[in-house]
């Protein structure tokens, strides 16, 4: 965290998930990154702009993933779509996992549960490296945000599939 930097997320909604609170798992994940994503202050700093902190909306709009970004002032940034289709696989193998560490949890096989944790800890660096080569050029941001806002894709593509 760097607490002098104004390079970091003020604000993180999620478009289109309004109401869907299940108390799942998925949920957890998702409000935690959440909480990150705002309390921890780590690096986000959308390219051609030094007016932060930021605030952000994550959301999928016509099946692409939509960021819209609005600095301190309350100006809004160019919106960013990108194609969902180079996450598919890393969504479906996190869905498994989340499936299958509850799966192992109520059964209580810690064992398992280490294993299909560190897999998805192993999911969670490979969208986060996919997200930050795919933004480059257009917001910077470290590897925790990354990851964070991978959990946060993950969540909207079951939301969206749901409502589809």
């Amino acid at each position: 965290m760097n607490k002098t930097s104004p390079f970091y997320l003020s604000d993180v909604r999620m478009a289109g998930t309004e109401g869907q609170n299940n108390h799942s798992a998925l949920d957890h994940e998702r409000n935690k990154a959440l909480d990150e994503l705002v309390h921890h202050h780590d690096l986000f700093h959308p390219a051609n702009d030094d007016q932060g902190p930021y605030s952000l909306i994550i959301g999928i709009e016509n099946g692409q993933l939509a960021l819209q970004i609005k600095n301190d002032e309350g100006t809004p940034l160019p919106a960013l779509l990108l194609s969902l289709t180079p996450y598919r696989r890393l969504i479906q193998d996190y869905f498994l996992m989340i499936d299958s560490y509850e799966q192992c949890r109520h059964e209580g096989n810690c064992q398992k549960l280490q294993t299909i944790d560190m897999a998805r800890r192993g999911l969670h660096n490979e969208g986060a490296d996919l997200l930050m080569a795919r933004l480059t050029g257009k917001i910077n941001m470290d590897h925790e945000t990354a990851r964070r806002l991978f959990t946060l894709i993950c969540v909207l593509h079951k939301t969206h599939m749901k409502l589809v």
